[in-house]
Order: C-alpha cells, then structure tokens, then sequence
C-alpha cells in the first residue's frame, strides 16, 4: 500500500470517527478492507483510495469506516463492572432516584449491542424492586450496519457462549436453528439510535449513567478530553462513569475522579459518592 494512500485512510477515518490508525497497525486496513473492496468491485486498496479520492461516494466512505471501527464485544464483558451495577450503582440511584423513579443509562459505541442488552437483563432481574420505575437505556453507535444487528437481537451460538450465564440464556433466548434470538420484552428495553462521539451528545439528555468502555483507547489525547469533557456535561452531578478496565482519566481529564473501590468507574471530580 503506498504511503499516501495509507496517510488517505488515517486521515479519513480520524476525521470521521476519532480512530488514530498508526502505521504499525496498517495491516488492519488489508484485512478489514478487501471485503469492501470486493463490494464496490474494486481489486485493492490503493484503487478504493483511487475512488474515494475521485468519486466521493459517501456510501463507501461509510461503509469503510464501518468496518475499521467494528470493535468486539459480548454479553457481560469483564463481568466485575456487572455485578457493580447490579449491587452498588443500581441501589444507590434507586435511593438518590426514590422521588421521580425515573433512570437514564447511555450505551456509548455500543456495537452489536450485548453491552446494553446485558443492562437490560440485569435490570429485568432486579424488577420486584423496581415497580413503578422508568428505566431508560439509549445505546448509541456510529455504524448504522451495526445498530441494525443490534436491534434485531440475533446472536450465534459463539456470542451467545461468550459471557452469557446459561440460565439468562434458557431465560431471555429462544433458539431457531444455528442462531438465538433475544426475548422481545428485553430488546424493547432498549432504544437504539446512531451517534457520533466527536460531536456533543447535548441532544441526547442527561444521564444517571455513562458507559463508554473500551472506546477511548482508539483516540488520540485530545479527542479522549473532548469526549470525556462532553459526557462530564451531559452526566448527572451524582451519576457515574464508566470506561474500560484499561482505560484511565489520568493526565487527560480533570473533570472526573475514580469512585474509591470501583475499577473503571468514575465520578466528577467534585462529587463525593
């Protein structure tokens, strides 16, 4: 691949995303790519750098970002922010919460949406302590490609093995053939809409909680403090942050603190939870 048009694609997919593609991982565009390639009947890179350059078309400019920003997920992911959920944050909002009953939980770059789903379930779990409450989950994400699979709720027998107890499987799942198939009442639980983490999420509301794990390891550091900066404003002065277990706010953002034995979640700075 030559190099201007690897410095194309860099820049493309910065502009459009906030991935920083360095060079060491260059190979990532020959294996993500050739299938769009292949889409659009073109034979390699350097021609869809060729096309994007001549024709503009968006609909590949989508589908290329796409698939370089197609991150892994699965139900339950690192387990321990779970049970977190499920036995501190969820019964501390339900006390800070007891007057309007109403919570709103924001999926950041929720992929193919097990992260939101496995909210759901855990909320659904928790139901007899819940009467009467209005729980909201949006869970957003740049590829509209990938909201669709998430919205239709179909896993495969892998996804459904990664994370997954076997009894929410037997419970939340009906299997048609090689695939599984989420339970209705838990996927209407869930509103899925498409958004961009580069620009303010000020139109979305204000939320109790934030996830966005595993996300801002593909920016550079001042999109990881705009990004912070934007949910620090949209975050509920005693709401709680959450970012990947790798992830940290040091040296990128003043805005939050951790919350004292609770890895990879976090407060503003000036609350005291």
């Amino acid at each position: 691949m030559r190099i201007e048009n690897f410095e194309l694609l860099s820049t493309l997919l910065k502009q459009r995303s906030g991935l920083v593609l360095t060079k060491d991982k260059a190979y990532l565009l020959e294996t993500r790519l050739m299938p769009v390639a292949r889409k659009y009947n073109l034979a390699n890179l350097d021609q869809i750098c060729d096309a994007v350059r001549t024709r503009q078309d968006s609909a590949m400019i989508a589908d290329i970002t796409d698939v370089m920003m197609s991150c892994g997920t699965h139900f339950f992911r690192d387990k321990k922010p779970f049970d977190l959920f499920s036995t501190k944050v969820l019964p501390r909002l339900r006390a800070a919460r007891a007057d309007t009953k109403k919570i709103r939980l924001w999926c950041a770059a929720c992929s193919s949406g097990q992260e939101p789903y496995s909210l759901a379930m855990l909320i659904k779990e928790a139901q007899e302590t819940l009467g009467g409450w209005q729980i909201e989950i949006l869970a957003t994400d740049l590829s509209e490609g990938i909201l669709a699979k998430a919205k239709a709720g179909i896993h495969s027998q892998f996804e459904v093995q990664r994370g997954l107890p076997i009894r929410m499987l037997i419970k939340y799942f009906r299997q048609n053939g090689d695939k599984w198939h989420m339970d209705s009442g838990i996927r209407s639980m869930v509103d899925f809409k498409p958004f961009n983490l580069l620009e303010h999420p000020r139109a979305l509301g204000q939320f109790d909680v934030i996830l966005c794990r595993n996300v801002l390891t593909y920016f550079d550091q001042p999109t990881k403090a705009k990004t912070l900066s934007h949910m620090s404003d949209v975050l509920a002065k005693d709401g709680i942050l959450y970012l990947g277990l790798s992830e940290t706010v040091r040296g990128v953002s003043e805005e939050f603190k951790p919350v004292p034995d609770m890895r990879g979640l976090y407060q503003h700075a000036d609350a005291d939870l």
